[in-house]
């Protein structure tokens, strides 16, 4: 309640996707809010009993958390309604954030429309601009798929799609220069007994938030490639991720998005499929992006 109702102000952030809905961050980072549409709030609430049970099953669920849906009506001529929700906000670290990634496993427009002079910390990068594999460890690989595995599960059975993992990648030993350009990672080849032997690195890592990895820089050869190929070149990372955009139900919008699109590119491509596609081509992006972490002995 001292976030959201203490004396600092809430933080204006711009949207990084096409919704259209208006972000504010609290004072201390904890919480974010956000502006929803009426059909949002309707699939929220019909899938509110199914959700409430499976976060509280899944301790480690990357889904979205949702801490109070509310609707305040504005004073004057219109009385219009503004309809908000109040989540996790996922990149809340004293790590700053690099770079940040949307990925839905969809090819079709999923690039940044910036040019690559102009990207920066706050950019929100897309599929297509991925140029990393992130290898983690044997037995948080094992339980980020195990996760991630129920997770679709179920968004399927509430038949949601158009969801996305948003990546936020904080790169160790990165150096900003003149501090108001964002940092450079500093790319090396990876020395393994220098990140094992730091036990304070292994503090306060969970599923999803401050976790410890190798990131192998990636090129892509070909404009068909959905993940580059590795080139043995590593970074020392930090990685907070979750799965956002948990709302969009696959309703006669999105289906006639699918037709009509479906004349005019590849099918596969298009994010607005059904919700079974969907989570199949979903996962099977996520698990090339994020891979076991096989260091030689």
């Amino acid at each position: 309640m001292l976030s959201l109702c203490g004396d600092d102000a809430l933080r204006e952030l711009s949207s990084p996707g096409k919704s259209g809905s208006f972000f504010y961050l609290t004072n201390d980072d904890r919480y974010m809010i956000k502006t929803m549409k009426k059909s949002e709030v309707k699939m929220l609430l019909k899938m509110l009993h199914a959700y409430y049970n499976h976060v509280r099953a899944f301790e480690n669920t990357l889904v979205a958390k949702f801490f109070g849906l509310h609707c305040v009506k504005l004073a004057g001529a219109n009385q219009k309604k503004v309809r908000f929700v109040i989540m996790g906000n996922l990149f809340c670290s004293d790590h700053t954030i690099h770079r940040r990634f949307d990925l839905k496993g969809s090819s079709l427009g999923r690039t940044t429309d910036k040019p690559q002079a102009e990207i920066d910390e706050y950019t929100t990068l897309k599929d297509l601009d991925l140029n990393f594999i992130f290898r983690l460890q044997k037995q948080w690989f094992e339980e980020f798929r195990r996760q991630v595995d129920k997770d679709c599960e179920f968004l399927e059975q509430e038949k949601i799609m158009d969801y996305s993992l948003l990546v936020g990648v904080h790169f160790r030993g990165a150096i900003d220069i003149d501090g108001d350009k964002p940092a450079t990672p500093r790319v090396s080849r990876w020395d393994r007994n220098h990140f094992l032997s730091d036990p304070n690195r292994w503090c306060k890592i969970k599923l999803g938030a401050n976790m410890l990895s190798r990131a192998e820089l990636t090129v892509r050869k070909n404009d068909s490639d959905v993940i580059g190929e590795p080139t043995g070149e590593y970074c020392d990372v930090i990685l907070y991720f979750g799965i956002i955009d948990i709302l969009q139900d696959y309703d006669i919008g999105k289906k006639i998005e699918h037709a009509y699109k479906s004349f005019q590119y590849d099918s596969t491509s298009i994010s607005a499929v059904d919700p079974r596609q969907y989570s199949r081509r979903f996962k099977d992006f996520i698990y090339k992006a994020f891979q076991e972490d096989r260091v030689d002995s």
